[in-house]
């Protein structure tokens, strides 16, 4: 069964600070610094872009995992999309939205996924996995927002 979750967050920033900020590979690994998550594949410097492939390797529930994510769809800066080419689930999305917002912007993510795992799977996703993956995306956004008003602060 599908699991799909959506995260809004504000942000006192112009949305191509922020679009271009999201797909900063250092800004990635330094948003989810607690899984130890770093870029060791494909592209693991600046910017990924349209096609290009990132591979992250990190730790979650203590549990060693390894995914590699490719942009599928792109269209600067308003959205753009990512999916699991390999990895743990069975399918991996993650829609990254940016709509202007009175000067700022509102940078929603929207994320859908399936693990390859049965019923008990199933359980696990909605009850464990879902909830961690969203706090997760939320912590990113709250990374993201203080460092894209940090350097609209240094800009202005």
């Amino acid at each position: 069964m599908t699991v799909e979750f959506e995260v809004t967050t504000r942000i006192a920033a112009p949305r191509d600070v922020v679009f271009d900020l999201s797909l900063d590979v250092a800004a990635h690994s330094a948003s989810l610094a607690d899984s130890k998550e770093r870029a060791v594949g494909g592209v693991t410097t600046g910017e990924i872009g349209l096609g290009e492939d990132v591979t992250w390797p990190a730790i979650h529930f203590g549990i060693r995992f390894r995914m590699t994510s490719r942009v599928t769809d792109l269209d600067r800066p308003s959205r753009f999309v990512d999916r699991q080419v390999r990895g743990p689930f069975r399918r991996f999305d993650h829609e990254h939205v940016f709509v202007p917002d009175n000067g700022g912007t509102l940078m929603v993510d929207r994320v859908s996924f399936d693990t390859p795992a049965g019923v008990i799977g199933r359980v696990v996703e909605r009850l464990v996995l879902g909830p961690y993956l969203e706090r997760l995306i939320e912590t990113r956004g709250g990374f993201l927002k203080r460092e894209a008003e940090k350097r609209h602060q240094a800009e202005s």
